[in-house]
């Protein structure tokens, strides 16, 4: 009786970002992705955002574009001219406000909201977050006119004994086009686990949605993360998608990269404790409209607080879906891990 009463929720979600194989049995049906349901929603995501990026092209260079195209990704060293981001750094490291962690095998992340505290405080960030190349790069990527959410993050990598980060395993963030960004506030060094992307990997080529529609018919894989929409590939399954190995990002500080992460990236494997800090970006929109804008909560007033609404709307349902960004109260983005000891 359950599964009848909740089969008109189950065929909505196929017109979200819905993607778990795991939760929604059409989603996760081997009959109807035989049929070709996984991918007609891949196809049909994949056209829309093309659509919509044709009508943003305007926010960036025609360089850029190529570039996108090409591989998935932008990348601009020196960023921001030199003085505003020495300010912009400063002023960030030094900022000390409520944050919550993460743990993911060795690896602890830190984040906290660029509100409208962190904003008064730091004003370098209104300056990087409605300026360019930030706002025309993480929307042009996105396909989506609206801010993305944004936050201060800090990875500290193998901070804890234990497993390798999943995070370090080549992945597609979902079956859609979606963006993160990141502008490195500290040097990233080869061993300290950069980011790492296939370049052109978010393209929909053959071999892809061939790759795409076997796993559909599998719940996904073996793994959970898999099953749950967030497919997992070895690197030594590139080659037969005609794809290149990855490109990791050892870069200097003052470096931008935003990349549609439905493409295959990674974590890069640390060889050492360390700690990175950027000004992380992401956004995931439903893949299914045609229009670019209507993103209310997107506006100024309501866009620095979304992450507070989020986190706080979390805590409450935390027994039904659980809470992984714990509360540490008042910190700085690079203050010493509570929890990972002295």
């Amino acid at each position: 009786m359950l599964r009848y009463a909740l089969a008109p929720w189950w065929l909505l979600q196929l017109g979200t970002t819905a993607k778990s194989f795991i939760d929604n049995p059409l989603i996760g049906s081997r009959r109807l992705n035989a049929l070709g349901l996984h991918r007609g929603r891949v196809r049909l995501a994949c056209a829309l955002a093309a659509s919509r990026r044709r009508r943003l092209a305007r926010l960036i260079s025609a360089d850029d574009a190529r570039s996108f195209a090409r591989d998935g990704f932008i990348v601009r060293e020196n960023a921001l001219p030199p003085d505003l981001f020495a300010r912009l750094r400063d002023g960030v490291l030094g900022y000390a406000g409520e944050a919550r962690e993460q743990v993911q095998g060795n690896t602890i992340t830190r984040r906290m909201a660029i509100d409208s505290a962190m904003l008064a405080a730091v004003p370098e960030l209104r300056a990087l977050l409605g300026g360019s190349p930030w706002s025309g790069m993480t929307r042009y990527v996105a396909s989506f006119a609206g801010a993305p959410l944004a936050y201060v993050q800090t990875i500290f990598a193998r901070a804890l004994p234990g497993d390798e980060d999943p995070q370090t395993m080549l992945h597609s963030d979902t079956f859609h086009a979606t963006m993160k960004a990141w502008l490195f506030l500290t040097d990233v060094a080869e061993e300290d686990g950069p980011f790492c992307y296939v370049p052109g990997s978010h393209r929909r080529t053959p071999a892809r949605l061939a790759w795409e529609d076997a796993r559909a018919l599998q719940h996904g894989g073996a793994d959970r993360l898999s099953g749950r929409g967030s497919l997992r590939i070895a690197a030594t399954e590139l080659a037969g998608l005609g794809l290149p190995p990855p490109r990791c990002f050892a870069v200097p500080a003052n470096t931008l990269i935003v990349a549609d992460t439905s493409g295959f990236h990674a974590r890069g494997i640390a060889r050492r404790p360390s700690a990175r800090v950027e000004i992380w970006g992401y956004a995931r929109r439903n893949p299914f409209v045609p229009w670019t804008g209507l993103d209310f909560l997107a506006l100024p007033g309501l866009a620095e607080r979304r992450i507070g609404w989020m986190w706080r709307g979390r805590d409450r349902l935390a027994r039904l879906l659980g809470q992984p960004w714990r509360p540490i109260g008042r910190t700085t983005p690079i203050a010493p891990l509570p929890s990972a000891g002295p």
